[in-house]
């Protein structure tokens, strides 16, 4: 059987390549198509490739800086791809690689990350912030993404199978597209350490520096917490802002290395989030290792953050304002003892990599069987 994995873009390594990664692990000798690959060979290596088959857009100029501005362009690109030679087709999609063009000897199983949120429910959101939201720029963009949705939805209908990471996008791939989604919980790199370090006094946020992250409330929240640590990691357009409006209790490290970032989260007293997630592969992260996660009770993090029964791993809040974190954070100190931060690696030990790929090879073989299936059942038809 040969088998090709069809994924959006590479040029960074996240959540999205994690999953790539595992289902290479699963299919070793599938061969990769993207529309544009900005790796180095180290990383793909560490994704389990070699090399890969790019579209035209490959070529363009400005790519790594500019690379959304060819969004125009990928519905055209991706349908470039010749996969008639391959017998089982896997796309991770969370723009257009579930469009590819497959025929109807083939079994196409599309893992969809999100349908694309800035063409549906998140439109009006992804605009206001990238300054789109009136002139003749606004009307264009809009005009942009509504031919991005017409050709999403129909393109919906070519995969014979939707798998997904969390029953959230499962049912905004029932509301977008119209289909069930099959859901495999995305795989986690669990902590694995040989001693725990002691907990410190400090709690953690850490992301992207960008607006949709929501990291200024958590440091407005902090600002009304002045005896209480926030370290805030990572960075992004917004560093400058956020640290012009934090307090002295307040400290910014910058972009952080995984390993280190994996010591801030097990000494963190808890970890705060306040964005909306599909999944939030980081919050697992967190609890593995042993971290209370103080979340946005909202989409992919109410699936994976145990708040309620004998062995809760963190706690919610409503709304993604500073007032709603800071009474969060003070009803989390009141409680903080009765987490236990052994429930939290163990309810993080759930989403490992070794579930996913189990899950997916099952997943995936059951497809495989019901395809073939359908093949004897419409022969035996037709002959008797």
């Amino acid at each position: 059987m040969r088998v090709a994995i069809v994924h959006d873009w590479l040029y960074v390594l996240g959540g999205a390549e994690q999953v790539l990664r595992e289902i290479l692990r699963c299919y070793p000798n599938a061969d990769v198509f993207t529309l544009f690959d900005l790796l180095r060979p180290e990383q793909r290596r560490k994704l389990g490739f070699e090399s890969s088959h790019t579209s035209f857009l490959q070529k363009m100029p400005f790519l790594r800086k500019h690379h959304r501005s060819y969004l125009p362009l990928m519905p055209l690109a991706i349908e470039q791809f010749d996969l008639s030679g391959y017998d089982l087709v896997i796309s991770s999609s969370c723009a257009v690689a579930k469009g590819v063009l497959t025929g109807p000897e083939q079994l196409h199983i599309a893992y969809v990350h999100s349908p694309m949120r800035y063409a549906w429910d998140l439109q009006h959101v992804y605009l206001n912030e990238s300054g789109y939201a009136t002139g003749l720029k606004g009307i264009a963009a809009r005009l942009l993404l509504h031919k991005m949705r017409i050709w999403d939805a129909r393109t919906a209908h070519g995969p014979d199978a939707i798998f997904t990471n969390s029953q959230f996008v499962a049912r905004r791939i029932k509301k977008t597209y119209g289909r069930e989604a099959k859901v495999i919980y995305p795989p986690v790199s669990i902590a694995n350490r040989d001693a725990i370090l002691p907990v410190g006094n400090h709690f953690l946020a850490a992301s992207r520096l960008v607006p949709y992250k929501r990291i200024e409330p958590i440091v407005r929240a902090f600002n009304e917490l002045p005896d209480l640590e926030l370290i805030v990691a990572g960075d992004g357009p917004e560093a400058e802002k956020l640290k012009a409006i934090a307090r002295p209790n307040i400290k910014f490290v910058g972009f952080v290395p995984d390993r280190q970032l994996r010591d801030l989260m097990t000494t963190a007293r808890a970890f705060v989030f306040a964005a909306e997630e599909d999944f939030g592969i980081v919050l697992v992260e967190a609890q593995s290792e042993g971290a209370p996660v103080l979340a946005l009770g909202r989409g992919g993090a109410r699936e994976s953050i145990l708040t309620n029964g004998a062995r809760p791993t963190g706690m919610f809040f409503d709304a993604a304002d500073p007032s709603s974190i800071a009474e969060c954070v003070r009803t989390f100190l009141g409680k903080e003892k009765t987490i236990s931060r052994l429930d939290c690696r163990q309810r993080a030990a759930v989403f490992s990599a070794e579930r996913f790929r189990s899950q997916f090879v099952a997943a995936v073989n059951e497809e495989l069987e019901r395809f073939h299936a359908g093949d004897q059942r419409r022969a035996a038809r037709l002959i008797a």
